[in-house]
């Protein structure tokens, strides 16, 4: 193996602590150098040999370091994006990339004009529930797809305290660019950029100035339906994946365990990562041609947002096309801008 790359993450908050931090500090082709902690040393504690800077002018300034995680607030992505490009570095990017197509493209030509690698991480294609959608629908067994529904539901009726998030007028905010972007993403992942779209928005918490409700419905050839939805002050349990073909149905719980499992503290290297306990199983149902129905329960695909790491791994030193492209990027903010 290469030299391991040498990384630093611009703040410890969930993101940091659940979904990057234990994946760079297990996996032998990286090494945390470094972590923005402007008050409490949170990730100092956990990880005593990582390097607490005060500042992200601090962390931008380590030549040591190859590879920035841009993990700040959302309307900070395209600063804190820009701020590090400029200073030389890779990126690995949260979602949204930014708020308007404009500043994506900016980011991708800033970065190929400094002969650096701007990759956006979307780790929903590597939940459970998502691959196990994907092997279903890519086995043949639906036969013509008609109609795919993605849906990610909560029911918070109070307005969070990442404001951030909730302020109307604050770029990259509410619940579409939050959301949304993780469901567009599975709808490019799988079918590519729509045809056509439609999308509806609304709000229903008292007090929100931000759509915390949206769906998208998304056109593509063959007469292709795509369904995106969620709500945050949806009550009931609704599935997660639900595709309905010419020769049969699939649904499946959105039941992925991995953010549990990392908010309590287990590592990705553990043997019970990512595995979805039973129970949890999608059902498929298929029509012979009898026209008779056999119904069955397919076990969950293993759950591995390591899979994300080991493509920065191999795009940064083997120059590997990283799988979340540009393409699919800009197609996902078009739709989120609109």
């Amino acid at each position: 193996m290469q030299a391991p790359i040498v990384t630093g993450l611009m703040a410890y908050g969930m993101s940091g602590r659940i979904f990057h931090a234990p994946f760079i500090s297990t996996n032998p082709a990286f090494q945390l150098k470094a972590i923005v902690e402007r008050t409490h040393k949170k990730g100092a504690e956990i990880y005593p040999d990582v390097k607490s800077y005060g500042s992200i002018d601090e962390l931008l300034a380590d030549d040591e370091i190859e590879l920035i995680i841009v993990n700040t607030p959302s309307n900070l992505h395209y600063e804190h994006t820009m701020m590090a490009l400029k200073a030389g570095k890779h990126v690995l990017l949260e979602k949204p990339a930014a708020a308007t197509v404009a500043e994506v493209k900016e980011l991708f030509d800033t970065a190929r004009s400094l002969n650096k690698h701007l990759m956006v991480y979307q780790n929903r294609r590597f939940d459970s529930g998502f691959l196990s959608t994907k092997a279903v629908i890519e086995s043949g067994r639906l036969g013509n797809l008609i109609e795919v529904t993605f849906r990610m539901d909560r029911y918070k009726a109070a307005i969070g305290v990442k404001t951030f998030k909730e302020t109307k007028g604050v770029p990259a905010g509410g619940l579409v660019y939050d959301l949304g972007a993780h469901l567009i993403d599975g709808a490019i992942a799988l079918f590519g950029k729509p045809l056509s779209f439609h999308k509806t928005t609304g709000i229903y918490r008292d007090g929100s100035e931000v759509p915390d409700y949206f769906h998208y419905h998304l056109m593509y050839p063959n007469q292709l339906n795509v369904y995106l939805t969620s709500g945050l002050q949806i009550a009931g349990d609704t599935p997660g994946f639900w595709v309905n073909g010419t020769l049969g149905s699939f649904i499946k719980n959105r039941t992925d365990v991995q953010e549990a499992q990392l908010d309590k503290g287990l590592m990705p290297t553990d043997p019970a990562y990512g595995i979805e306990p039973p129970n949890n199983e999608g059902q498929l149902t298929t029509v012979g041609i009898d026209n008779q129905k056999c119904t069955e329960l397919v076990p969950s695909v293993k759950g591995d947002y390591s899979q994300i790491f080991d493509a920065v791994y191999h795009t940064i030193r083997n120059n590997a096309l990283y799988p979340i492209t540009e393409e699919h990027i800009a197609w996902q903010l078009e739709l989120l801008e609109a």
